[in-house]
Parts: C-alpha cells; sequence; structure tokens
C-alpha cells in the first residue's frame, strides 16, 4: 500500500478532474451558482476527498467503502454534467472529454476496490 494518497494515480487523475471542473463550472450561468453549479463541484470534490479518507482510515473495509462512495460520485458527476451539456451550459465535446476522464477514474477505482478485496 502506498504511504500517502498522493501517490495513488486514481487520486492524482481525479484531483485534476475536480480542477478541470471548477475551471468549466466558473463559465455558467450565475443563476445556477447555488445549485447545478454547487451540486456538480460537490461531486467533483467527492471523488478525490474520499479516496484520501479511506486511505487515510487505514482500515480495509473503510477504505473500501469510502472507495465505493467515490464511486457513486462519479456516476453523479457525470449525470450532473450530462444535464449541463443538455442545458447547453457545456460544449458536446467537452461533454466527451470529461466523461473519458471519468470513465478511466472510475475503471482505476474499480481496480483498486477489487485489489483490496482479493487481500482482505
Amino acid at each position: 500500500m502506498f504511504n500517502n494518497y498522493k501517490e495513488l494515480k486514481v487520486w492524482q487523475k481525479s484531483y485534476q478532474l475536480c480542477l478541470l471542473i471548477y475551471k468549466i463550472t466558473a463559465k455558467f450561468p450565475g443563476e445556477e451558482r447555488y445549485s447545478l453549479t454547487a451540486q456538480i463541484r460537490g461531486s467533483a470534490v467527492s471523488i478525490p476527498s474520499n479516496i484520501a479518507e479511506g486511505h487515510g482510515r487505514r482500515i480495509t473495509a473503510d477504505y473500501i467503502g469510502s472507495l465505493y462512495i467515490a464511486c457513486g460520485s462519479i456516476s453523479e458527476l457525470e449525470t450532473r454534467l450530462m444535464l449541463s451539456a443538455d442545458l447547453g451550459y457545456l460544449d458536446g465535446t467537452m461533454l466527451k472529454d470529461i466523461t473519458s476522464e471519468i470513465n478511466e477514474i472510475e475503471r482505476m477505482l474499480k481496480a483498486l476496490i477489487k485489489s483490496l478485496e482479493n487481500k482482505q
């Protein structure tokens, strides 16, 4: 196991995705600041945060649980981004690129979960 969660590629990628989400949502309409924008940002922040929290607990079952929460946040994020695109706040090409990143992070999370479950 890594000594620091920041060494995990899945954390690094999800953190970079979070930064990208903040930049993109900064351009959303002001009327969405306290609704869709906040929800999207919350989902994005939840992914690397739950990876870090689980790693910090050092109990495998807790770690796995936190990783599953991160997976749930990925699904929330993707759904909210799809809605944003349908509302015209997000370009279709950008949605496709972000979805590709989301799918890669999800695969990495599931692989990490499987690895941890096999160790139990």
